[in-house]
């Protein structure tokens, strides 16, 4: 057996994830590793706390990093809130909509579902006619940022049709947190999860949960146990409390965390509103750019995610011929279409640290090439 050690190329990743990372939080992984009870640590896991409630908006005490990635912290917000019999209003626009969908049939919740138009985002007419002929619906889930096709919905809108309607709302932040305004507490969500691995250009693996007060009660005063033990926030909430003792639940991924930790300050330090000004601006210039190149993007203005973009592929081309070009010849990965979208539309990602003008004029720059139209 031939096997020596793994020394992957230095790709730019302009995919719908992972984004690229910055030297710094790469760097902060290779720190001295501690027990994930030592005391610093313990010190580390309240601050990363804090700069998540800065990176949501919110001053929900249950804040903190699921030791997994995106999809367990959907499966934390559904397995926590739904229980068995419980009626879920389900809003599906894209992939990420259906997942959802999945997780409240599997807890045993009855799911109505709210269908719209892949690349168009989630209707608040229907969603407000579905409440108003459900009464008996208790949660209202939505994707804020569908990463299968770029498409952003109003979560301040659909959030407080669920206030009005007195039903909870979870919330898919996966590809908005940090990219475009997330706001907890304004907006009224009470269950919100994300990925370290988007716009917060940390590693992969872990996933940022906020509850509101409202959520921390429901899941406190179930009828029944949480179908997944590691996930049952009852018992996590001892080990992510504010207390100096913390009582054991399982081992945390010390260095990961480092890197999460040193991602979220480099938000803080650059400042939200600047982060989503950010990439509004480099998805303005990779939008003109495209359009240059006779490049059309798929989703309306009104609607379209700056970090996610759909990019239309020219009739005649070989799509997944072009995206291995760009990764052989330039080391620039882009992403491919899914679902509906599957070999009609790239993928072109402006995430965290990776929505620089310099990914976006090497991006530019590489497409006219090995489109021919340099």
């Amino acid at each position: 057996m031939d096997i020596s050690s793994f020394n992957p190329p230095r790709r730019i990743l302009m995919g719908p994830g992972p984004s690229d990372i910055s030297p710094q939080v790469l760097q902060a992984q290779s720190r001295p590793i501690i027990g994930h009870l030592d005391p610093l640590f313990v010190n580390m896991m309240d601050e990363i706390k804090t700069l998540l409630q800065y990176a949501f908006q919110t001053e929900n005490a249950h804040t903190f990093a699921v030791s997994a990635p995106g999809s367990a912290g959907m499966e934390t917000c559904f397995v926590n809130l739904v229980e068995p019999g419980d009626k879920v209003v389900v809003c599906i626009n894209g992939v990420f909509g259906q997942r959802m969908l999945e997780n409240v049939e599997r807890c045993g919740g009855v799911p109505v579902v709210v269908e719209d138009s892949w690349g168009e985002a989630v209707s608040i007419d229907k969603v407000s006619q579905t409440l108003e002929q459900h009464s008996d619906a208790k949660i209202l889930a939505f994707v804020h940022a569908e990463t299968s096709t770029g498409v952003a919905s109003d979560a301040q809108a659909l959030c407080a049709l669920a206030k009005q309607h007195d039903c909870l709302s979870i919330v898919d932040a996966v590809t908005s947190l940090a990219g475009i305004p997330v706001k907890v507490d304004e907006w009224g969500i009470d269950a919100i999860y994300s990925g370290s691995q988007k716009c917060l250009s940390c590693v992969p693996g872990l996933s940022p949960v906020s509850f509101s007060q409202a959520a921390v009660s429901k899941l406190t005063s179930r009828n029944s146990k949480v179908q997944s033990w590691f996930l049952d926030q009852s018992l996590v909430m001892g080990y992510w409390s504010g207390e100096q003792k913390r009582s054991y639940h399982h081992t945390a991924p010390v260095t990961a965390l480092y890197a999460l930790h040193e991602s979220l300050l480099a938000l803080y330090k650059e400042g939200l509103e600047q982060s989503w000004q950010r990439h509004a601006d480099m998805h303005s210039q990779l939008a003109d750019g495209l359009a240059e190149l006779g490049l059309d993007l798929m989703v309306d203005q009104s609607c379209r995610l700056p970090q996610l973009n759909l990019v239309a592929i020219p009739n005649g081309v070989d799509e997944a011929a072009i995206r291995a070009k760009l990764l052989n010849n330039y080391n620039l990965e882009i992403g491919a279409g899914l679902g509906q979208f599957a070999g009609k539309a790239w993928r072109i990602g402006l995430m965290g640290y990776a929505a620089r003008k310099e990914n976006v004029s090497l991006c530019l720059a590489a497409l006219a090439e090995v489109l021919g139209k340099s």
